[in-house]
């Protein structure tokens, strides 16, 4: 692979004026190249789906002779969207946030998810000037990479980045289920969805990094032969013996494995004693410490699920900072939860982001967890969700897509996923089993909650 001029190919597309196609032949197609996918292996106007949609390129390595991607065109691996610097005089801005940026960023989202590339893992948007990774998991599309401004002195560094992270992509997508507010069923959905992802055929790990406990109680399990909390401040421990799997005894008496839970220690409890903050501050990297340490699970889970407390301390934020995405639920007649979910996704998500500087983590839409709701109540419930978006538009904050996420320009659809409550959940705790094995109804709730968040096709 020959070394790329950056300081030449970046030299050459100075000017403004420069239309899509200069950048894409003089920076994309080298850029590629970096990547390692030779012309053979890359295409470019590749044809995403149905009608005229079609991304600027795709990129695939050649398995044989026989599979060329450049002549097949199928599989595609990574696709790029390219932009031009201005068009008509007024320049193209993608720096994170813009409009451009937004609509560039769902434009590749949906060339990511379209029919012909399901296999599609990774996805880039540039236009010489700034440039994103994003990876693809499953439904999910988010960031890899933050939003970087292209210079001479850093594209060298960036390219080799996103080639080292396209290279070795991570097979589990980390979720952190988190509203600021109690009794909204966190612990419900994390025990119900992994159970649900398991019949999937997913391989799921949940961690229970909540002093309260409640997720290893439901499940009866203890702690391991190393504890999440030790791990924390001890660098000598193996967070891989902190793993415990949860083998309940099915119809016919024999054990089952179902999924991996890394149990919450009860000494954590100590921890958020405000004598004990001084423990927490001499934990080396902080909030960002969790996240370190499953890293080392990112390659055997399809899954990774953290349930964690309500208020934003610590544990909730070291969850939060250690996730892909954050998954909100709510309920309906609950004024608080409905309210505090806007905080979650205005305040503490974006407080994590600036800490991560990766674009990460990235708020999933809310979803109703509860009781069943009449017509005049959901009413209720979308006035005040009207609300909280018009205030929240005043500083610059669009909740429509976290709220209402069907809403497209000029059609406001106020469809909000629901996920009923049954006494069958409850009795679930009790016989330290997954709901979602008691009830044919409660199972099929929760593989709509997993196909509409995370399963694609």
């Amino acid at each position: 692979m020959l070394l790329m001029n950056w300081n030449d190919i970046l030299g050459n597309i100075l000017p403004d004026e420069r239309v899509e196609q200069v950048i894409c032949d003089q920076f994309a197609e080298p850029l590629l190249e970096a990547l390692g996918f030779s012309a053979k292996e890359r295409r470019p106007n590749f044809n995403t789906g149905p009608g005229a949609n079609k991304v600027d390129f795709a990129a695939r390595h050649n398995t044989n002779t026989n599979d060329i991607f450049f002549n097949s065109q199928i599989n595609p691996y990574l696709l790029v969207e390219v932009k031009a610097r201005s068009t008509g005089g007024a320049k193209i801005d993608l720096s994170e946030g813009t409009p451009q940026y937004l609509q560039t960023r769902k434009q590749l989202e949906k060339y990511l998810l379209s029919p012909k590339c399901h296999t599609a893992q990774w996805g880039i948007m540039t236009n010489s000037v700034h440039i994103q990774l994003f990876r693809r998991h499953g439904k999910i599309v988010f960031p890899a990479t933050r939003c970087e401004l292209i210079k001479k002195e850093n594209i060298a560094d960036i390219v080799a980045n996103i080639k080292h992270l396209i290279n070795k992509p991570p097979r589990a997508l980390t979720v952190c289920v988190y509203n600021n507010k109690g009794g909204v069923g966190k612990t419900t959905t994390v025990i119900n969805l992994a159970a649900i992802l398991k019949k999937e055929h997913k391989k799921v790990l949940l961690v229970d990094f909540d002093a309260q406990r409640d997720l290893t109680t439901s499940l009866k399990l203890e702690i391991g032969n190393t504890s999440l909390l030790d791990c924390l401040t001890d660098r000598k421990l193996d967070i891989r013996n902190t793993v415990v799997p949860f083998n309940p005894k099915g119809s016919q008496g024999k054990s089952v494995h179902l999924f991996d839970v890394i149990p919450s220690d009860p000494g954590m409890r100590a921890w958020i004693d405000h004598n004990n903050i001084n423990i927490i501050a001499k934990i080396e990297k902080g909030v960002r410490r969790l996240r370190d340490l499953l890293k080392a699970f990112v390659y055997d889970y399809d899954y990774i699920l953290i349930d964690c407390p309500t208020q934003w301390l610590f544990f909730s934020q070291s969850a939060v900072a250690a996730s892909d995405v954050v998954l909100i639920p709510t309920n309906h007649n609950g004024l608080s939860s409905l309210h505090n979910a806007a905080r979650v996704i205005t305040d503490f998500i974006p407080e994590i982001q600036e800490a991560r500087k990766d674009g990460g983590p990235i708020a999933l839409p809310i979803f109703f967890n509860g009781e069943k709701m009449t017509e005049a109540q959901l009413e209720i419930a979308n006035t005040e969700i009207e609300k909280i978006i018009s205030d929240q538009k005043k500083s610059g904050f669009n909740l429509s897509p976290y709220y209402w996420p069907k809403t497209t320009q000029g059609n406001v659809d106020k469809t909000i996923f629901s996920v009923p409550n049954y006494a069958t959940v409850a009795n679930a705790a009790f016989r330290h089993v997954p709901a979602v094995f008691l009830n044919k109804t409660v199972a099929e709730n929760y593989l709509g909650l997993a196909k509409e968040y995370f399963l694609h096709g």
